[in-house]
């Protein structure tokens, strides 16, 4: 028997899934890392921690499995976007990683604005956000002058545990196209963008596809994960287009809604000329020549972990979820906006934050719970309705992640969206993406297409109740509502906040 390997790097923790030919995951192992939040709107790592947990994490799949390290056919990744890695010439990191979620480049945005105007949006098809790179190295610029300038290369959170494993640097397209360096639509760094902000081409890493091939394992590195310093190591993905791989989203039309710390709503796109104007993101995918759509919320599932760390830590999710059925659709009254982190679609606006509306004394924590449910869901919305805005039917969606997790939440979102949700026999979001790139660099299918009919199979639909979805029509509207009223009270609160 064969395998492959999925490694997914998270915010919180490193995944990696052992996953045989039919696409069954054999054994699962995670290895958690700390978050560091040293000022307000920072969020930082250590890069080193991301690499000890994964090899460390490497060592007890293959210890607890019992394969042989011959069995292993190869490796690959998927990774947490847009975090910076400034590395010297040694591929030593020279500062801790700026992550996604970090919010300190308000300024650094307008300056891009300011400087390419349309160009970005021609060039990038992103607009520029706090948490993109390109902001996070203007940065360092101009806070951190002595560091940039000892960089040689600035590197991704997959891309820099890859090097450490290979000693080979790269970048694939679909975690590129997150930076607003590269030419999206040419499949380029884009010398144009880096120019206007005097950095040089060079500091950028060459570009690979997500299944190329990116070396094999240092010896040092296989010795201690017990793998073979001879297993192929392939590039990987962005975990979106990886969780969109895992979710079979390689067709047009298909389209998926993953709920981690962030939300994700996802929709495959074959026309690279396809300019939305930046109202969602536009990526490459990582299949070849192939592209997406992506709306995000930013604090979806971490809206209800605050919530339940705040208000419940004594109980566990599955308690404080048990009671959601039992609540009406729309929460009595009790609606939430998840804005506790910013928000980036449709509002690219690091500085709003969320609210309860419409609390009185019958409310009860249940009833609380399922507003934040409702609240995350009207919010993935809002990129639904952005997609099929671009011309797309969306009549089914596959749920992935934490929100594909409870029945009441898959019932809110098939009512919410007026879509069917399919939710899949195995669900391993991201990891099982990882371990696709793997199995099709090593040659067990033809295409990434075939390998997703071996690999992925639907357990579950839910279809939108009628009577609710209408109800939720009506609150929608009124969600839409609140960002506008509560801009301006939010810019005024600001100066409060220590």
């Amino acid at each position: 028997m064969k395998y492959v390997i999925g490694v997914d790097l998270g915010t919180s923790a490193v995944k990696t899934v052992l996953v045989d030919p039919q696409g069954k995951v054999a054994f699962e192992h995670s290895e958690a890392y700390p978050l560091s939040r040293p000022q307000p709107n920072w969020s930082e790592q250590n890069p080193e921690d991301w690499v000890k947990g994964t090899i460390a994490s490497l060592k007890r799949l293959m210890e607890v499995s019992g394969v042989e390290p011959g069995q292993i056919d190869g490796i690959s990744f998927s990774g947490q976007m847009h975090g910076l890695v400034l590395v010297d010439g040694e591929g030593k990191a020279l500062r801790p990683a700026i992550l996604w979620n970090d919010t300190r480049t308000t300024a650094e945005c307008r300056k891009i604005e300011k400087k390419l105007g349309s160009k970005l949006i021609d060039i990038a098809r992103n607009r520029a956000l706090e948490g993109f790179t390109l902001p996070k190295i203007l940065w360092v610029q101009e806070h951190e002058p002595e560091v940039l300038a000892k960089a040689e290369l600035f590197l991704l959170p997959k891309d820099y545990v890859r090097y450490h494993l290979t000693g080979d640097y790269a970048m694939d397209y679909s975690d590129a196209a997150g930076t607003l360096l590269l030419d999206v639509g040419a499949k380029q760094w884009s010398a144009e963008i880096a120019g206007a902000f005097d950095l040089p081409v060079s500091l950028c890493p060459r570009l690979v596809e997500s299944f190329e091939q990116t070396g094999t394992l240092l010896p040092a590195v296989a010795e201690a994960s017990g793998l073979l310093p001879t297993t192929k190591v392939f590039a990987g993905g962005a975990d979106n287009a990886c969780g969109a791989l895992g979710a079979g989203i390689l067709g047009e039309g298909r389209t998926m809604c993953s709920i981690g710390t962030s939300g994700v709503v996802l929709s495959y796109e074959s026309n690279k000329d396809l300019n939305l104007e930046g109202k969602v993101h536009f990526f490459n995918h990582s299949e070849k020549d192939a592209f997406y759509i992506m709306g995000v919320t930013l604090a979806a599932g971490h809206s209800l972990t605050w919530f339940k760390e705040t208000f419940a830590a004594s109980m566990s999710f599955d308690e404080l979820l048990q009671g959601v059925n039992e609540i009406p659709a729309g929460s009595s009254g009790l609606l939430f906006t998840p804005y506790i982190s910013g928000e980036r679609t449709p509002h690219p606006d690091a500085s709003i934050r969320g609210s309860f509306i419409g609390m009185d004394s019958g409310h009860t924590l249940s009833h609380f719970t399922r507003a934040v449910l409702e609240g995350i869901t009207f919010s993935l919305r809002e990129s639904i309705e952005i997609v099929r805005e671009s011309g797309k039917e969306i009549t089914e969606v596959v749920a992935i992640g934490g929100g594909a997790k409870n029945e009441a939440w898959l019932q809110m979102q098939a009512d919410i969206f007026g879509a069917t949700i399919i939710k899949l026999e195995s669900e391993q979001g991201p990891a099982m993406g990882a371990a696709m790139l793997a199995a099709y660099g090593a040659g067990w299918f033809e295409s990434l297409g075939e390998c997703a009919e071996a690999f992925i199979r639907p357990a579950e639909t839910y279809t939108p109740n009628a009577e609710q979805a209408a109800l939720y029509d009506g609150i929608f509207a009124l969600y839409q509502d609140v960002y506008s009223q509560t801009r301006e009270l939010n810019e005024k609160l600001a100066q409060y906040r220590k």
